[in-house]
């Protein structure tokens, strides 16, 4: 397996291997020096560029090639052209011009644009982002080149995710070496924010995901009662995977690995049928890409085993749901991580001022941080004692608070040592102990030499929360770099600096337990934000402060942000009305006309007893029809309430209030009626309930 791996690996990835093999010298130094230190790339060699990259994808079997790019649906999108075009004699010929590398032209008009451009107004603009390689996809019997790319719309405004997401790596990197060179470090040619994006996921035969609606159109389970286990015995949790489910992930590896995908962990999650892969990190805009593929192959490999896979955050009631953790970090071109404090940080400067930037970026910036962690599914889970809360807040561990606890009191001396656990078993070797333990509860905590944000919802690009990290980060060290350029330069200097900051931003330090009613109490004498719900976060996204800062630091315009408000708002009310409507079709196609079955047949059963003997006793089976018929008029108030509510959303067109709407009585409304139908289900005898139950979803595989 091992020479096959080595065989395998990245066998479908134009990347800088094959560029050196195929490309020209120089081409390939070009090539080599915008991936690497993000130098423009000369025009004049993209034809050289295409024509190889074709040449190579058509020996791999390719016919197609598409611009893969990121809309603002949440999700990846792309139109196939062939490499075919007319010869002069009539003849087919293979051809992909430089300009077609470049720029591709898809209609813009029915992607999400926030008011960013009218219907009429198609015109939209692909761009090669050549620094994330190109690759081919398997799709059916026909290979397909993928080349990643941005997208504009005709007036420049970005369309996408990845637009702004390169857009803020390019600030970061500037800001950082104006830090560095101050530093001393006067050779680094970039600095690369680098992410590694674990992703959560359900699995579930597909037999019973077939039978379910709900699951089919939202991703979740909008009824459903408790299964007599669930995850009480913590017995799932790096447990043995089951033997279909090893096959699942093994596939998934091997085509992972042939997109040069570095997919390194695969587990068992908290809760039954839940999974996890870890890839190793890579620059923020190929992590993105790639992990739209992890989620994209999830999906398309699960069938091949009769498994569907729930990407929802909350696919199952009272029981843990999905996120991602997006562990972030800084290097430099040269290899060497910003973020690593090494044996005595207090002697590290460098390390203590990329520290204390970030510290600050997110205190003066919770909002935002929460904003990109926003949807409507991720609000189930947030603060749900299985995510960490919507309170933003930093986990640095006893070794860094110490650290920046002298630095604040102007007395920055020593380091706590890490040491090691002494084993007491003489077969067993001792152990060396990190510097700080771990806080699942911090959504943002320091885990070494890099953050790991955790509240980023597993359905979700993980644009927007690097976008976010790359530009609050960048603002504070140009403020640095700003306050820095007007004195000596000196070690103190940059510690009077950094010592101020600390006592002005230290109360988003927290490193205790996140999920405690005493922090929520505390958070709020802090003046922390507690931004409970999506329809809480959004509007922060156009407040002045967010607006000025991104503007200053051209990542985005007033009206880029502004569109991505209104399509945060729509999108969250859509998904609900889209559950709203599913529950009602459910409740007539199926729940109530079971209902009525089950009513009918106990009815009859006490007719038949009656007429056997009115010495048998009828009065388990009258209290149970009672019950039934109970519940049978609470569903109807209950759905003709829902309807009711949703009459009244159709009429509202402002976007937040339409939100708000959303959010105050129709999420309530659903919420009584699951409560009342999942109360139904406990009642009915299985063999009459039309839906498979959690037992089945979710230990049935």
């Amino acid at each position: 397996m091992n020479n096959k791996l080595k065989d395998i690996f990245a066998e479908n990835v134009f990347n800088l291997e094959v560029m050196k093999e195929k490309l020209p010298k120089q081409v390939y130094k070009k090539m080599k020096k915008t991936i690497q230190e993000g130098a423009s790339l000369p025009k004049d060699i993209a034809n050289i560029v295409a024509n190889i990259m074709k040449d190579w994808a058509i020996e791999k079997g390719a016919t197609h090639y598409t611009h893969w790019f990121h809309p603002m649906t949440g999700k990846t999108a792309q139109k196939l052209d062939s490499f075919i075009e007319r010869g002069d004699d009539g003849d087919i010929i293979f051809e992909l011009s430089g300009k077609n590398l470049i720029q591709g032209e898809p209609d813009a008009s029915s992607f999400p644009s926030g008011g960013l451009r009218a219907t009429f107004e198609a015109r939209g603009y692909t761009a090669w982002d050549a620094t994330s390689y190109a690759f081919i996809r398997e799709e059916g019997n026909g290979k397909t080149l993928y080349i990643p790319t941005a997208f504009y719309s005709y007036t420049g405004e970005a369309l996408d995710e990845k637009t702004p997401l390169l857009k803020s790596m390019d600030v970061l990197s500037k800001q950082s070496i104006r830090v560095l060179n101050i530093l001393g470090k006067n050779n680094i040619r970039r600095v690369i924010s680098n992410v590694g994006a674990e992703q959560e996921y359900f699995l579930i035969d597909k037999k019973y995901f077939d039978q379910r609606i709900d699951l089919l159109l939202t991703g979740r389970t909008l009824f459903g009662a408790k299964a007599p286990k669930g995850q009480e015995l913590d017995d799932h949790y790096f447990g043995m995977i089951k033997e279909r489910i090893a096959k699942f992930m093994n596939n998934l590896d091997e085509q992972l690995w042939k997109l040069g995908v570095l997919a390194k962990t695969k587990h068992n999650e908290v809760a039954p049928a839940q999974h996890e892969l870890a890839p190793i990190y890579d620059t923020a805009n190929v992590s993105t890409d790639q992990n739209h593929l992890v989620m994209d192959l999830i999906k398309k490999i699960a069938p091949k085993y009769n498994l569907e896979a729930l990407l929802h955050e909350k696919p199952f009631s009272n029981l843990n749901g999905s996120g991602k953790h997006n562990n972030w970090s800084l290097s430099t071109n040269l290899g060497e991580n910003l973020l690593n404090p090494k044996e005595s940080p207090h002697e590290n400067i460098q390390f203590l001022t990329f520290l204390v930037a970030i510290i600050v970026a997110i205190d003066k910036y919770p909002e935002l941080l929460r904003i990109s962690a926003t949807n409507a599914g991720n609000d189930h889970r947030l603060g749900a004692n299985e995510a960490p809360p919507a309170i933003i807040s930093i986990f640095l561990g006893e070794r860094l608070t110490d650290l920046l606890e002298q630095l604040e009191n102007g007395n920055l001396t020593s380091s706590k040592n890490t040491g090691e656990f002494k084993n007491t078993i003489p077969t067993l070797p001792n152990l060396n102990k990190d510097a700080t333990d771990r806080n699942r509860t911090s959504p943002f905590a320091f885990t070494g030499n890099k953050f790991e944000f955790r509240a980023v919802a597993s359905s979700s690009s993980i644009a927007m929360a690097n976008i976010v990290l790359n530009t609050t980060v960048a603002s504070v060290l140009k403020e640095i770099a700003d306050k820095l350029e007007n004195t000596n330069q000196t070690d103190d200097d940059i510690l009077l600096i950094l010592q101020k900051l600390i006592k002005e931003h230290k109360k988003i330090i927290f490193n205790g337990n996140g999920y405690s009613e005493n922090w929520i109490k505390e958070a709020q004498k802090r003046e922390l934000p507690n931004l409970k719900t999506s329809v809480d976060a959004i509007p922060e996204l156009i407040s002045e402060k967010s607006i000025n800062l991104f503007e200053s630091m051209e990542v985005f315009t007033k009206n880029e942000l502004t569109s991505r408000y209104h399509i945060m708002l729509e999108t969250y009310s859509k998904k609900i009305d889209i559950e709203a409507k599913t529950m009602l079709y459910m409740l007539s196609k199926e729940i109530i006309p079971a209902t009525l079955k089950t009513i009918q047949k106990v009815s009859n059963s006490i007719n038949s007893i009656k007429k056997i003997s009115d010495k048998i006793s009828t009065k388990h089976q009258e209290n149970i029809l009672n019950i039934l018929i109970n519940k049978f008029n609470e569903l109807e108030d209950l759905k003709n309430n829902l309807s009711k509510e949703r009459n009244i959303a159709k009429n509202i067109e402002n976007t937040l209030e339409l939100a708000i709407k959303y959010k105050e009585n129709i999420l309530p409304s659903m919420e009584y009626l699951r409560k009342a139908v999942d109360e139904l289900e406990i009642i009915m005898p299985l063999e009459d309930w039309p839906l498979p139950d959690y037992t089945q979803l979710l230990f049935k595989i």
